[in-house]
């Protein structure tokens, strides 16, 4: 939102999210701009991945209008000690990289379509998971809408990515007083 000429106050929310307000005018007009940008129904995408599980749908507002939700067995660590614990690792290395590629993959075919329409990806799961798509030509439209925040989950299931908009929706407000408005008022407008 952009001063409208008014002489009122008025907010400017970046893309990030974050709002400036000048110090002129009422701050009823400031709350119902914020509310305004907030409430607008947006594209948004999401991609989920812990190890072996991955997930990823496209909202339009809270709705989930396209997912699929997967997972490829990664086993876990082996107590056993010299070769077979070096076999173990191989066949674990070997088991998480089919891992992301499907997730990769799946990811790409879900979000390709509404690419496009997208204002946002958000990213979820496990960090070094994500981390690991990074490299993926498939995905570099999506990590170039990369947003905050990084959606900390359980395991990537369709309950788990259908409740994400209670997270990527959801909005922090940081009230900063700066002191005195021009003219010698403060916040109040008093003197």
């Amino acid at each position: 939102m952009s001063p409208g000429g008014s002489g009122g106050r008025s907010a400017e929310v970046s893309a990030t999210g974050q709002v400036g307000v000048p110090s002129i005018g009422s701050e009823g007009q400031v709350v119902a701009g914020v509310v305004a940008h907030v409430g607008r129904e947006r594209w948004v995408g999401v991609v989920l991945v812990r190890r072996g599980g991955y997930a990823a749908g496209v909202f339009r507002g809270a709705e989930l209008v396209a997912s699929k939700v997967g997972a490829r067995l990664v086993q876990g660590r082996s107590a056993a000690g010299g070769w077979s614990q070096q076999r173990f690792a191989r066949r674990r290395e070997q088991q998480a990289g089919q891992a992301r590629d499907a997730a990769a993959e799946v990811a790409a075919r879900v979000l390709g379509p509404y690419m496009d329409r997208l204002e946002a990806v958000f990213f979820g799961g496990d960090r070094r998971a994500v981390d690991a798509l990074r490299g993926d030509r498939r995905l570099a439209a999506a990590f170039a809408r990369e947003a905050e925040p990084f959606l900390t989950v359980p395991d990537p299931r369709l309950a788990v990515l259908r409740d994400t908009p209670r997270t990527f929706r959801a909005v922090r407000i940081r009230v900063v007083d700066a002191g005195p408005a021009p003219g010698g008022a403060d916040a109040q407008g008093h003197a």
